[in-house]
């Protein structure tokens, strides 16, 4: 018998939640996390970027400070999620453009012949006054001579993709992406493409872990600036003593479609 004596788990009672260990705030951070990630994972899949190529920049309009704080407190952790080398908030509106968009069939049965009045109104929204829906929940005006009060669920705020980066809104909660891939950037990601491809040689050969090893990629224009640029890098994530551009009749490995050939020694 074990705990509660009963003859199988199956039967014991379920542990009662000790709700003064809960940490309510560690619980909304970790959500944002999350929500973040996966937002940005969604974008890099849109456009068919893979996580091992880094990318510059995240962008999000905070809506209030205890959103602001709850990123902030994850930051590094989001970063290192989606491999983006720095996240930015701007504050209100910053580079990002929102519009609403009225959902007919909800505000028809609410509005009934206002409706069409109140849709023109709410898709006339200034920068300020959508930031205003979005932080209180609700938008409240006067048409007609009565009073009004747009809630947020009543229509979909949506933000334009500006050029160079895409944009996602999931409630308040809105993420714009650096999508632009510059030539530094290229070059690290062709180095962690190579690290993945030496790093399974390595398992196939039955190296050990600690194994030390030499290698040599074959030249090619596309690839040999990023090999020389991240060569210490490369060598320290692979254990390699020494990496070496050069014609070699090792494996062949496609990256970014080019095939190189890929020869690994142990030391």
């Amino acid at each position: 018998t074990g705990r509660d004596q009963v003859v199988s788990v199956h039967l014991a009672k379920f542990p009662v939640a000790d709700e003064s260990l809960i940490n309510a705030e560690l619980e909304a951070r970790m959500q944002m996390a999350q929500d973040v990630t996966s937002m940005v994972l969604a974008l890099r899949r849109k456009v068919n970027i893979k996580v091992r190529q880094p990318l510059q920049c995240i962008m999000i309009p905070v809506v209030d400070e205890a959103q602001k704080q709850h990123i902030e407190a994850v930051k590094d952790l989001i970063m290192n999620e989606v491999n983006v080398k720095e996240l930015q908030f701007a504050e209100g509106q910053g580079i990002l453009v929102k519009k609403v968009k009225c959902n007919f069939r909800v505000m028809g049965k609410k509005f009934g012949k206002l409706m069409k009045g109140v849709a023109a109104r709410m898709s006339s929204l200034s920068q300020e006054e959508i930031a205003q829906l979005e932080q209180q929940g609700h938008f409240d005006f006067e048409y007609e001579g009565q009073a009004v009060s747009v809630e947020a669920a009543d229509v979909e705020i949506i933000s334009e993709d500006i050029p160079g980066w895409l944009v996602s809104n999931e409630g308040n909660l809105t993420v714009a992406l650096e999508v632009e891939i510059s030539e530094p950037l290229r070059q690290e990601g062709i180095a962690r493409e190579l690290i993945n491809r030496i790093q399974n040689l390595r398992k196939e050969s039955g190296l050990e872990i600690t194994d030390h090893i030499s290698v040599v990629v074959s030249p090619n224009e596309k690839t040999d600036a990023a090999v020389h640029a991240f060569s210490d890098y490369i060598c320290s994530q692979v254990l390699a003593n020494k990496l070496e551009v050069a014609d070699n009749d090792g494996s062949e490995a496609e990256i970014d479609e080019l095939k190189l050939n890929i020869l690994i020694q142990k030391d």
